[in-house]
């Protein structure tokens, strides 16, 4: 859809530190947020994305802080997601410095809160987070799951990306996670298929292992690619991303 592709590292947070595992599971410390955050500000992220993988409520409070010290020295768009179930808890990341809003499990639950969302927020504020796996119990061969990948549901990805396009989603971050921490590359099956049905970005997450695997992503339809742990293990830079997808003809900032 875009002519620019964006690279947006992605911080998954837990108890005010950022963790990765291997499909969701056996989550590991991987250092401070506000630190990694500014370090990919300098190499040149065009986006970040803060995921609270856990959410309870007792650590609410330390993600509002971790995004307002981010926001203080980070000038570039946040996302933040993780835990959010009414708009009030929109407008209270977006006063400590969120610019988009991501949500999963709560829209799955009660799909009005994406409408509720874009009517009080505007739909470039919303952005529709999927954990999608494959099964062989949908017609698309993908199905939305639930709670870090752990639930599956009944919904078709395609036919709830769909709705909730039509709901006012603004934005599609499209997770894998069968590739999700494997590092075999992202699933550009699953790319295409929501390029085809989505009139919104679409934003390639899960499974990113070299600075090659990103051009793929884009070629099948992502307007955008996310990683994690490729980037805070320091075996990539955002730098190294972007030059790999320069020389397959892709054009970044």
């Amino acid at each position: 859809m875009t002519l620019v592709s964006r690279v947006i590292p992605c911080l998954d947070v837990a108890a005010g530190r950022v963790v990765k595992g291997v499909n969701f599971e056996n989550l590991r410390d991987m250092g401070d947020p506000v630190e990694l955050a500014r370090l990919y500000f300098e190499q040149g992220a065009d986006e970040l994305t803060f995921l609270d993988v856990t959410a309870t409520v007792d650590q609410r409070a330390t993600t509002y802080d971790v995004v307002r010290r981010t926001a203080e020295e980070v000038f570039i768009p946040l996302t933040v997601g993780g835990g959010v179930r009414t708009t009030d808890d929109v407008a209270r990341l977006l006063a400590v410095g969120a610019d988009k809003i991501g949500v999963n499990s709560a829209a799955i639950a009660r799909p009005e809160l994406i409408d509720e969302i874009a009517d009080r927020f505007g739909a470039q504020v919303l952005v529709l987070s999927l954990d999608i796996k494959r099964a062989d119990t949908t017609s698309s061969g993908f199905v939305v799951t639930t709670h870090g990948g752990r639930t599956a549901t009944t919904l078709d990805a395609l036919d709830w990306a769909r709705e909730a396009i039509a709901r006012g989603a603004g934005e599609l971050l499209v997770n894998s996670i069968d590739a999700d921490g494997t590092r075999d590359g992202f699933d550009v099956e699953l790319v295409a298929l929501m390029r085809e049905v989505s009139s919104v970005p679409v934003i390639a997450s899960g499974g990113a292992g070299e600075a090659a695997h990103f051009a793929p992503a884009v070629h099948a339809g992502a307007d955008a690619v996310l990683a994690a742990s490729v980037f805070h293990s320091g075996y990539l830079t955002i730098g190294d991303v972007k030059r790999a997808m320069t020389s397959d003809g892709i054009e970044v900032r």
